[in-house]
């Protein structure tokens, strides 16, 4: 069953109504939870490896492992912000790909060696059929031409896609690599075509109700949680000394402090900002990008709290201080980049920080993972600690987005 009567004014009114999450997109969130920590698992396998160039690129693995999972989510809200959860047409879509997103995960161990296909096979699906199946229920309305662009492009990446995982290896994370970046770039252009304007909505749409704002903050919750499941995880499995334990409260620590960075004050008031928002399209592009890098920053920061649990007074490794440090500075540049779209300026603070974090590198070439861990705790700590100071004693702080 479609949409109401099938036209896209049923699509406008249906976003007034939409103010929070249903229970079948909290399905998929637990499981892109399980497919983040699937990332983290595989990631654990290479960068504790003794060779160099194997630990070096375990982080172009990351990449090509999480950006597939992430991308799914995000196109899957998209889905549920702009079309009725309550019908049973979107209900079987979200549950496919929800199911989609488990098999992808479930490769993840073996994605570069035997189990290519159960990557590249439910992305593929669901990245071209969702549209198709959605496109009867879009007479009349912009998403029709965003939709029908999207399926035209999927050829091209997804004979990438079959390339790579026809071979193994580095080539196949080479051509994925490309693929993924084909997929996300062209969604960033509105799937251009030949002498065709591009249509006025994006697949970062955002307007002015709650949905999609919210689903975002939704997905640094589900990053954030995966964090504290890799450290809990891998702590169970470590002798429980008092390095071990004392990592274990730098990386819990490390992450409220994210949580706190991120939610003061940007992600606190993202809604209003995007309602006020001038060029909403803008927006919602801005705000997406911005997501997606500090999910990353997330997703490498568990990989550093992994090695710090499993190596804390080990022989520092360049590597491990690139995850250690690199995962919160990616992070906080996700956070300034977000700054800009709701506050429209530049977070000195958060800058700062980060140029701290590359300098501090320098000298902890020579210190054990754990000290690394304890220094960008104590740089987040600050940064927050800057932000209480920036409110304290003010108003809370309204949202000024460009116009």
């Amino acid at each position: 069953m479609g949409l109401r009567g099938g036209g896209g004014r049923d699509l406008l009114e249906r976003r007034e109504d939409v103010r929070q999450a249903n229970f079948l997109e909290l399905f998929v969130d637990l499981v892109l939870v399980f497919a983040l920590a699937g990332v983290v698992d595989r990631v654990m396998q290479d960068i504790s490896a003794g060779d160099p160039v194997v630990r070096w690129r375990s982080l172009a693995y990351l990449l090509v492992l999480a950006m597939p999972l992430i991308w799914l989510w995000i196109t899957t809200a998209h889905i549920t912000s702009w079309f009725d959860p309550r019908r049973r047409k979107i209900q079987w879509i979200v549950l496919a790909s929800a199911f989609g997103l488990l098999v992808m995960a479930s490769s993840l161990p073996y994605a570069f060696a035997s189990r290519g296909w159960a990557f590249v096979l439910p992305y593929l699906v669901l990245h071209c059929a969702r549209p198709l199946l959605l496109l009867p229920s879009l007479h009349g309305h912009a998403l029709r031409d965003l939709y029908l662009r999207s399926v035209l492009w999927c050829t091209a990446p997804a004979a990438i896609w079959i390339a790579g995982a026809l071979v193994g290896g580095v080539a196949r994370a080479t051509l994925w690599a490309v693929a993924v970046t084909v997929d996300i770039v062209a969604a960033q252009l509105r799937w251009p075509l030949p002498r065709r304007a591009r249509p006025p909505v994006s697949a970062w749409a955002m307007d002015s109700g709650h949905h999609l704002p919210e689903r975002y903050q939704q997905l640094l919750l589900i990053a954030l949680g995966e964090t504290v499941l890799a450290a809990g995880i891998t702590f169970t499995d470590q002798p429980a000394t008092a390095a071990t334990s004392a990592a274990l409260v730098v990386a819990y620590l490390s992450t409220v402090l994210l949580w706190r960075i991120y939610f003061y004050r940007s992600g606190q008031v993202l809604t209003e900002a995007v309602a006020a928002a001038g060029d909403r399209l803008a927006a919602g592009q801005a705000t997406g990008i911005a997501h997606v890098v500090m999910v990353v920053g997330i997703v490498t920061t568990a990989v550093g709290y992994e090695i710090v649990l499993e190596h804390p007074g080990g022989r520092p490794e360049p590597v491990w201080l690139a995850v250690v440090l690199g995962g919160p500075a990616l992070f906080l540049y996700g956070r300034i980049r977000l700054e800009r779209v709701v506050f429209n300026r530049l977070s000195i603070r958060r800058v700062a920080a980060i140029a701290t974090l590359a300098a501090a590198a320098v000298p902890l070439r020579l210190a054990p993972p754990l000290m690394a861990a304890v220094v960008a705790a104590i740089v987040l700590l600050g940064v927050a600690l800057a932000d209480a100071g920036h409110a304290a004693r003010r108003p809370p702080e309204r949202p000024s987005p460009a116009h």
